[in-house]
């Protein structure tokens, strides 16, 4: 389509026929024809605009000077008859302030004839000097149902302390006593199998199941200000049993701190030395004598800038073995971690190693079952490499996701005792009867994945829950004995209100494995071994309290509340459903 184009000689045709039909209509007389003669085509012409000058001119013929004025301010008060209206703060709630007791006392009662007693006391003797202790016990006459043997236990600490606390020096000292008695209660079935009731009662009767230990500890710590020495430790510990065993422990832990411009240089030293003697040895043979003095030192350079802070250092330790060859082993110590999104992610990572001392009293903590026929000797834990991220959801709400890959030469792995077996029947050792554990060391590599998130939504409600996924790989052994691949837990505190509260912790422990002989009463020469596979099992607990006033509490817990007899150890089934009935006193003197 073309475009059309402005033509002015027939904008002046169409203009006159408008005005001509105007006329027209305002006069209906006939105003005949007229021929207008167009000379030339109309050409419009823009005139110049009159521009307004930003500063015009003075037409004044002089220009005015400016005359100076002086003049005064009297200033006078003006009444005001005007009165503000006085402001009132607004209330706040106050909570009651809770008032705090430097004592307090813990009993309770429950079934299976248990007995729970807490007895703690403090003393300031002058402004600096302090004296403590405390008492604790925790018992019960057992009563699992199924069992021929014992199966009360008994655990008794006492702890006394002492110290002072002064600008420039501080310093503690601690002694101590511990009293258990255990039973090895987990008679396999198989030895009972095919013997009339008298000769079970026989060989019940003969099997004295109880095991006692005691631990003797004293120690002290000091620590000074504004020196490049910070602070040390120093401990002794003599653990013996009821089967005549012995084992003494000395532990020194001196502590270095130097600044040098953006870094801290800190060095740790470590003295241990671990030694004792098993009399009964495997099947009453020669007595198992073991002694390890483990010396290291930790030098690290500490380094913080921005995000980023560091830690570099190195592990060096030589042990001195009685039964095997001395070494010296070599590790790293580095961690860094970095604030990606400030406190809300933090990343970290890092690659530590170790010597680990094991000891006697050690493995009864974890394991109060054990044979007094061990070998003893510590845990290279080659490297554990590892990363992850932690920080907040929100204010209140943390958590942690972390992976690790773990080696180590020569991990304990608890195993059921079968090493008496052969020669059981007669031996008149009361945990020969596969009714104990023992140890094995393996090269094991360990590959886990853990995670928590902890929130305290207010002061009323809290809660948080872990969980941790492991594989093993091993070297000699064909499993990693009693270790669970999956661990969960998980916990929640709630106050109702000022006088009534509760909580409840539960958790899950995954399958394990462990390794048995299987022999018989009747024919001493046959045996043979077989895995089993333990269960894994759930546990719930719950507790409720209320609170009578500042100073007294009642409270119940319940242990096991599902009522399973799962077996934590082969052979052992805990105590089902546990319901305990007690109350704490806070006094002062």
């Amino acid at each position: 389509m073309k475009s059309m184009q402005f033509n002015p000689k027939y904008s002046i045709i169409l203009l006159l026929a408008v005005v001509q039909t105007a006329v027209a209509q305002k006069d209906d007389k006939d105003l005949g024809t007229e021929v207008v003669n167009v000379v030339k085509p109309y050409t419009a012409t823009l005139s110049d605009a009159f521009k307004v000058k930003e500063t015009p001119p003075l037409d004044d013929e002089e220009t005015l000077k400016k005359e100076p004025i002086q003049y005064t301010i009297f200033s006078f008060p003006v009444a005001s008859t005007f009165t503000p209206a006085k402001g009132k703060a607004e209330g706040v709630e106050k909570s009651k302030r809770e008032k705090l007791f430097d004592n307090y006392a813990t009993l309770g009662f429950g079934n299976y004839g248990t007995v729970i007693g807490e007895l703690f006391v403090t003393e300031n003797l002058s402004r600096n000097e302090y004296i403590g202790g405390m008492l604790r016990h925790h018992s019960s006459q057992g009563g699992i149902e199924g069992l021929d043997l014992d199966d009360k236990f008994s655990n008794t600490t006492l702890d006394l302390s002492y110290g002072s606390l002064g600008k420039d020096l501080s310093w503690s000292g601690d002694l101590g006593f511990e009293h258990q008695i255990y039973n090895w209660y987990g008679l396999p079935t198989y030895f009972t199998e095919g013997l009339t009731s008298e000769d079970k009662q026989l060989l019940v009767a003969g099997i004295d199941s109880q095991q006692t230990y005691y631990n003797f500890y004293i120690g002290g710590k000091i620590a000074l200000s504004e020196t490049f020495f910070k602070d040390a430790t120093l401990k002794y510990n003599r653990f013996w049993d009821g089967y005549e065993s012995a084992e003494n422990r000395f532990v020194l832990k001196p502590s270095f701190d130097v600044a040098i411009n953006d870094f801290d240089i800190n060095t740790n030293v470590i003295v241990d030395y671990v030694g004792g003697t098993f009399k009964n040895g495997h099947n009453d043979a020669t007595a198992i004598d073991y002694g390890f003095a483990n010396i290291g030192i930790n030098p690290s350079f500490v380094y913080t800038r921005d995000d980023l802070s560091m830690d570099i250092g190195v592990s060096l330790v030589y042990s001195a073995a009685q039964e095997v060859d001395s070494k010296l082993y070599v590790y790293p110590q580095i961690t860094a971690a970095y604030k990606v999104v400030g406190d809300l992610m933090v990343f970290y990572a890092g690659a530590e190693g170790g010597l680990q001392q094991n000891s006697y009293r050690d493995f009864t903590t974890i394991n109060p079952f054990l044979s007094p026929t061990l070998q003893i000797r510590p845990t290279d834990q080659q490297y554990d490499l590892f990363a992850g991220l932690k920080g907040k959801l929100a204010n209140n709400i943390s958590y942690n996701v972390r992976g690790s890959m773990l080696s180590e030469k020569y991990k304990p792995l608890f195993r059921s005792n079968y090493l008496e077996l052969p020669v059981a029947i007669g031996a008149n050792q009361s945990f020969a009867y596969g009714n104990s554990f023992t140890l094995v060391y393996d090269d094991v590599n360990t590959l886990s994945f853990f995670g928590e998130v902890n929130a305290n939504l207010s002061k009323n409600f809290s809660f948080g829950f872990n969980g941790t996924f492991s594989t093993y790989t091993t070297d000699n052994e064909s499993e990693a004995w009693n270790l669970p691949t999956i661990q969960l837990g998980g916990n929640m505190g709630v106050n109702f209100t000022e006088k009534w509260f509760a909580g409840v912790d539960l958790f899950l422990v995954g399958s394990r494995y462990d390794q048995y002989i299987v022999a018989s009463a009747l024919d001493p020469a046959f045996y043979e071994f077989k895995k089993v596979t333990l269960d894994s099992y759930f546990d719930l607990n719950a507790n409720v309290g209320y609170r009578h006033n500042d100073r007294l509490t009642g409270f119940l817990r319940a242990n096991n509340i599902l009522n399973q007899s799962y077996e934590k150890w082969f052979n052992f089934p805990v105590q089902q459903f546990q319901i305990v009935l007690g109350a704490n006193y806070k006094f002062d003197f």
